[in-house]
């Protein structure tokens, strides 16, 4: 059979699937192995166009499969980006609009419509759900929560792991805090490592497979690193003496800002969110990261080359992607939260099952979101998305059906480092159109012409007829949510922080985090 034919057959079951029509699935369904890291910024790869960084095995998987690179996080924070992944909605429609608590339960939970597919699912690393041992339809769970605040009914896999194997020693003995900005080199043996635990615990589990009853696995794996503290291996940090690494990019809308001002890291707040800390300081840190990136990079080949040998990969859907990224200097800003590239574009790859016969390493510029993921799956899984999910499914893409996809993507964050980050954003990965909800600033960057947002072009005559456009779009996104945000068709200044939206599950939500 030609290659578009079979192509074409997959699809007419899916969507017949959809349709409700009845059909024999269980012999398609596919394997779906979703691999997640913490803070991966978008640009810390290879295949995305950076010599500087080593990932052999994300390039790979990229060439197996389809590479997207506009693809960015709708609220660059670790929990409301979670549950953007986990629910297929928006942050208005799942609730979250900052750093917050997920909630206890959604109508619409990626390993429970899994599961409710036949699929058995299981979760490994960090998922940063309160409480922590939420399954959220998983059948099982064993996670990590380094860094994380372990409350009184709860201590992590990874640190019950560590105390069996390593008695009497400090899991945190490279003594970096979980959002310095600074760096140093694991001081333990590296199989001790959450990085490493977090694969060899998937490998166990994909090894185990065959063992179990023939269902399709769902497999949430989930890397706390490359997120701070940048602590690689002396052994992967080595592969990077004397090998450069991009310098921050600075813009000139913040040279002026008082943060540009030169400070001196050891004096400054080792977690500061901003800070003009020198550039051997900064590429320092950068260096570390990437070494961290690297080490996950070789974790993921080993888990590749796991699920080869025990015959799982071709029937495969595995996916790459990160909750969000980070800035490592740029503009003078450190982590994330914040609307600019290093903060809210990340990794997105997908390598499909081999019976799609879909073009291999392919590059898809349309954007795309966390949210796309669980319509995605429950697509490859016999199911479809219902008609209410923020998310689109990426088949549309891949057999060439751009018609009815977005045009830009939607990303805001609420209140968080200063006063002034409350923003809510667009972009189609070529415009960026940002609100500050605040004081009712615009800023707007060309990425096409300047994709390190070193020019705010929101003033420039050249640009006018765009930002109109745009700003029409923001009061679109907008107005469902009434006239404290858009009155009268234009947007309005916000006097307060909102965190939590009216759509939130659970009742009287916290103000913080885990």
């Amino acid at each position: 059979m030609p290659a578009n034919i079979a192509f074409k057959s997959i699809l007419a079951l899916t969507a017949g699937a959809c349709a409700g029509i009845q059909i024999p699935l269980a012999a398609q369904k596919p394997h779906i192995i979703l691999i997640v890291s913490d803070q991966h910024r978008g640009d810390a790869m290879n295949c995305m166009g950076n010599p500087s960084i080593i990932t052999p095995n994300m390039d790979a998987l990229a060439q197996d499969g389809t590479l997207f690179t506009n693809a960015y996080t709708s609220a660059p924070s670790s929990t409301p980006a979670r549950a953007g992944l986990l629910t297929g909605m928006s942050p208005w429609h799942h609730g979250m609009l900052g750093y917050g608590r997920v909630g206890s339960r959604y109508h619409y939970e990626m390993p429970r419509m899994l599961r409710e597919l036949d699929y058995y699912t299981f979760g490994i690393g960090k998922m940063h759900w309160f409480p922590q041992k939420a399954l959220h339809g998983f059948h099982g769970t064993l996670i990590d929560e380094s860094g994380r605040v372990e409350t009184e009914d709860f201590i992590s896999d990874y640190h019950l792991w560590f105390q069996m194997h390593a008695p009497g020693l400090n899991p945190d003995s490279t003594g970096l805090g979980w959002n310095d900005h600074g760096a140093a080199v694991y001081k333990l043996p590296e199989k001790l490592h959450p990085t490493a635990w977090t694969a060899e615990t998937a490998l166990e589990m994909i090894r185990n497979y065959k063992h179990g009853n023939g269902q399709p696995l769902f497999l949430k794996i989930s890397f706390a690193r490359p997120h701070s503290p940048y602590d690689p291996p002396q052994r992967l940090m080595d592969l990077y003496n004397g090998r450069d690494v991009p310098a921050p990019y600075i813009g000139e809308w913040c040279e002026e800002e008082a943060y540009a001002l030169p400070s001196d890291p050891d004096t400054a707040a080792h977690d500061a969110a901003f800070g003009n800390f020198g550039e051997e300081y900064a590429k320092n840190s950068r260096r570390h990261y990437y070494a961290n990136v690297t080490f996950v990079d070789e974790e993921i080949g080993r888990i590749i080359q796991a699920l080869k040998e025990e015959g799982m990969y071709e029937n495969a859907l595995i996916c790459y992607v990160s909750d969000h990224g980070d800035m490592l200097g740029d503009h003078h800003h450190w982590r994330k939260t914040y609307p600019y590239e290093g903060s809210s574009h990340i990794p997105y790859i997908v390598k499909w099952p081999a019976r799609y016969h879909f073009p291999k390493g392919t590059k898809v510029e349309n954007p795309v979101e966390l949210r796309d993921l669980l319509p995605t799956f429950l697509e490859a899984g016999g199911g479809c998305a219902p008609s209410d999910m923020d998310g689109q499914s990426l088949f549309q893409l891949m057999k060439g059906d751009a018609s009815l996809w977005r045009r830009y993507i939607d990303m805001e964050h609420a209140t968080c480092y200063s006063p002034d980050n409350y923003w809510c954003a667009l972009t189609d990965g070529k415009i960026k159109y940002i609100w500050r909800f605040h004081s009712g600033k615009e800023e707007l960057f060309d990425l096409e012409k300047d994709p390190h947002e070193l020019k705010d072009v929101a003033e420039e005559k050249a640009y006018r007829a765009k930002l109109l456009e745009l700003r029409q779009a923001m009061v679109q996104h907008l107005s469902e949510r009434g006239e404290e945000y858009v009155k009268d068709g234009k947007l309005q200044i916000l006097k307060r922080t909102i965190l939590y939206s009216p759509l939130f599950p659970d009742e009287n939500p916290v103000d913080t985090g885990i």
